[in-house]
């Protein structure tokens, strides 16, 4: 096992063992010797910008979906604004955990602007823009609007 203290609680880089028995307990017919392991790559890459003296970019925009039924619209919505924004990283936050929970890892992860889809946004075609780094308030807008509202806030 190789653990780091410096990625916080997500310390384990990789880990392994034996695993004996586990093909028979899956079902198998008999007991099959057996070793294994598995390593975050993502873990990997963050240790060696820390070690370059280089931190992963902020994403500008952090997309939050409200419930796990708008996890595919809001992945979608992601990928709309990475190709209409080439030179500004995307984030989606997708699974589980409160709106809180979400809406706090969006500010943790500096960027500039949470963007939420709702149930009753999407239904509409809307979002509501949420600037995380500036003084001004949240607004709904259509989906065609987002860019409009995007650069009157520096971010586009």
């Amino acid at each position: 096992e190789w653990i780091t203290t410096e990625l916080g609680a997500q310390g384990t880089v990789c880990a392994g063992g034996r695993y004996d028995g586990l093909v028979e307990l899956m079902g198998g017919r008999q007991p099959v010797p057996a070793v294994g392991f598995a390593m975050g790559l993502e873990r990997l890459l963050e240790l060696r910008l820390q070690q370059a003296g280089a931190a992963a970019p902020a994403p500008a925009l952090y997309v939050v979906a409200t419930g796990g039924a708008l996890d595919r619209p809001a992945m979608a919505l992601a990928e709309r604004l990475r190709d209409a924004f080439p030179g500004r990283a995307v984030m989606a936050h997708l699974g589980g955990g409160s709106m809180k929970s979400r809406m706090k890892k969006a500010d943790r992860s500096g960027a500039d602007v949470a963007i939420i889809l709702g149930e009753d946004e999407h239904a509409a075609g809307a979002v509501t823009v949420k600037p995380l780094r500036a003084d001004a308030p949240q607004q709904r807008c259509a989906e065609s609007g987002l860019a409009e509202v995007l650069a009157s806030l520096g971010v586009a």
